[in-house]
């Protein structure tokens, strides 16, 4: 069976300055999540990490669902009324669009997405980061999927020996998205070469080149790049399959 797994983390509201979320703010939430995902989610589960708050739930609709997103902007909405009325700092602030149009991507909240054909054990991680680069996640990941020093597995597992395929995207190309596939063990120097520049070359997804399987998702969107000006750091999520 295909399962999808979609995150989706916004910064709508804190109490004093970028610190956390309130209780009310965070029970509103969950409450608009359980009540708009009725019909559309299997399961979900709340979480914040420094003042973002990441709705990270699992589904059969695929990634990029029209309902999903919506789900999520409209909950996102319903706390920014809490966090205006709460007088909260930065009520709203990742919501960059007026209004919503089909995919939340591109809108201000983080999204990182992945479906796949489920397996009898399919344990995943979730990453969410506060206040950094687009690229936090460049090193770690590229040395847990490219470097045998650091990665056993890459040693031992035949079918992780033959190496990944890197999604990498430029976040700093406006006009359209710019991405390039590159394959390790083969072009390592190359993919070490782009994650350097980690404010604009950013790991889009993996991909296992024995099964073709999608193994990671990170949210690639640059805030001032939707609002045209700083709107704060851009706080990347990531899904990880493990």
């Amino acid at each position: 069976m295909k399962i999808t797994i979609s995150a989706l983390k916004a910064d709508i509201g804190s109490i004093g300055g970028h610190i956390i979320p309130s209780q009310a703010l965070l029970s509103e939430v969950k409450n608009k999540v359980q009540e708009f995902g009725k019909e559309l989610i299997i399961d979900s589960y709340i979480s914040h990490t420094g003042d973002d708050i990441a709705i990270l739930c699992t589904h059969e609709r695929g990634v990029s669902d029209e309902k999903i997103h919506k789900l999520a902007w409209d909950v996102f909405l319903a706390g920014t009324e809490v966090a205006k009325k709460q007088g909260l700092y930065g009520a709203g602030q990742d919501l960059l669009k007026d209004a919503f149009s089909g995919n939340i991507k591109g809108m201000g909240p983080a999204v990182a997405e992945m479906e796949f054909e489920e397996r009898p054990n399919e344990p995943f991680v979730f990453f969410a980061a506060d206040k950094t680069d687009p690229g936090a996640y460049n090193l770690p990941f590229y040395l847990g999927f490219a470097d045998p020093m650091y990665c056993a597995g890459l040693i031992l597992s035949p079918k992780m020996a033959d190496g990944f395929i890197f999604r990498i995207i430029d976040v700093e190309n406006t006009e359209k998205d710019k991405i390039v596939d590159l394959n390790s063990p083969e072009d390592i120097y190359d993919i070490a070469a782009l994650l350097r520049d980690n404010e604009r070359y950013v790991i889009e997804s993996i991909y296992s080149r024995a099964s073709g399987s999608q193994a990671l998702s990170i949210s690639t969107t640059r805030l001032h790049n939707i609002a045209g000006k700083y709107t704060g750091k851009d706080d990347p999520i990531a899904l990880v399959r493990v």
